[in-house]
């Protein structure tokens, strides 16, 4: 008696189950044909900025890829709207600018960052945001990689050489 019950019950539950994944909700549908994917590097200017308290990499759209000097020049403008809405903040003073970056004197491929604001006054986050925007704008024009060393001069002197923190 105990067996047909447990062959019953076995053949009872196999069929709720069949039933069960027979009408799942998913229904058939014809191929759905997207877009090819995205190839080659994307375009725009990269930006460090600050999500909390640590450097990020942002891709701001551009049109073509600006030099370091225009790149440190939207640094010092600060995050856009739509970046403060994502949390990202700036320590870089609004009167950067106008700034040169030239190559420096020293290791061949180093950078000098010129600037009308105090070099020594900046916040160590500044330091580090002007260092890897310019780093990677420069490497956006093939003209940096990530171990170039950038200074920062200003009026009162010069901080560095330093490398970008993040690689």
């Amino acid at each position: 008696m105990i067996g047909r019950r447990t062959g019953r019950a076995l053949v009872a539950g196999g069929l709720l189950l069949a039933l069960l994944a027979a009408g799942c909700g998913v229904r058939p549908s014809a191929v759905i044909i997207g877009r090819p994917p995205i190839s080659g590097p994307a375009q725009g200017t990269w930006l460090y900025l600050l999500a909390q308290g640590e450097l990020v990499l942002v891709l701001r759209p551009a049109a073509v890829d600006p030099s370091p000097a225009d790149a440190l020049a939207l640094l010092a403008a600060g995050p856009q709207e739509n970046e403060r809405g994502q949390g990202f903040t700036s320590d870089v003073p609004a009167g950067l600018g106008p700034v040169t970056v030239t190559e420096g004197t020293g290791r061949s491929g180093d950078l000098t960052v010129r600037t009308n604001a105090a070099a020594q006054t900046l916040s160590a986050h500044a330091a580090d945001q002007i260092i890897c925007t310019t780093v990677a704008a420069a490497a956006q024009v093939n003209a940096a990689n990530t171990a170039t060393t950038v200074t920062i001069v200003g009026p009162d002197g010069a901080r560095g050489p330093r490398a970008c923190p993040i690689r």
